[in-house]
């Protein structure tokens, strides 16, 4: 009799036992009695009556989840291969159980649909240009999806954009090209404000008597301390007035 009751305490015992459950802080207890729901568990220690009840605890954090590489074909008919995450966050915990089978696979296959799709009805341009206004136009569209199983999409990233071997190479050469074309511009701006210097350094030397002497000076004292042989002949100012007065005597005689 005594060891039919300590049987009779030991399955009562482990029947309380299985009852037990913890939710954890980031969980939401979901209940279902006799395959009905009828409540949610928060966090901490809880109780369900075993056989009859049961309870599946739902993730409420923050996930992630990759969108494998999709390859589309743009507007413009180039070829890409597009990747993206998405993160996303159950908002209601008996939606996301009892609406779908698997919820993150649910979001996942949604979101390779978006991706598709939106990425191949712009061009390339703007896939490369515009790329957080395409990871936004994503996202509207797989959080109105999901909104219905309880899912709350926070963000959608366009990670990589992979493009043929010869489009690379016409856009490496595209590149190289509107590089020439900037240096070229530049070269050709600084050589205009070179003349313009130059242009209104002679205007003040010819304005100011002497100011082209001394700049020869300076200049000559400048070049004779290079390290190179240099023959100079200097003539003074003078002399050459002087030669450029016979000069015009000479010719005003023979004419």
């Amino acid at each position: 009799m005594a060891a039919f009751i300590f049987v009779i305490l030991f399955i009562v015992i482990i029947f309380v036992l299985s009852g037990i459950k913890v939710v954890q802080q980031y969980e939401k207890g979901v209940i279902l009695t006799l395959g009905k729901f009828t409540g949610i568990k928060e966090p901490g220690l809880r109780i369900v009556i075993p056989i009859f009840q049961s309870i599946k605890r739902i993730d409420m954090r923050s996930t992630p989840i990759d969108v494998p590489k999709q390859e589309i074909i743009t507007k413009d008919n180039v070829t890409a291969n597009v990747d993206a995450v998405v993160y996303f966050r159950v908002v209601d915990a008996p939606k996301a159980y009892l609406e779908t089978v698997n919820y993150v696979y649910a979001t996942s296959q949604f979101a390779q649909s978006a991706l598709r799709d939106v990425t191949g009805s712009v061009e390339l341009d703007d896939l490369l240009g515009k790329r957080e206004q395409i990871s936004q136009q994503i996202k509207a569209i797989v959080d109105s999806e999901t909104e219905k199983w309880g899912i709350d999409v926070e963000n959608v990233k366009i990670q990589n954009i992979e493009l043929p071997q010869d489009m690379k190479r016409a856009m490496g050469k595209q590149a190289e090209a509107e590089r020439d074309r900037r240096a070229n511009i530049i070269n050709a701006d600084g050589e205009k404000l070179a003349a313009q210097n130059l242009a209104d350094a002679a205007k003040i030397f010819s304005g100011v008597p002497g100011a082209l002497n001394l700049r020869t000076l300076n200049t000559l004292e400048r070049i004779s301390t290079e390290p190179s042989q240099k023959t100079m002949l200097l003539f003074p100012v003078e002399l050459i007035d002087a030669l450029r007065g016979v000069s015009t005597v000479i010719k005003g005689g023979k004419e």
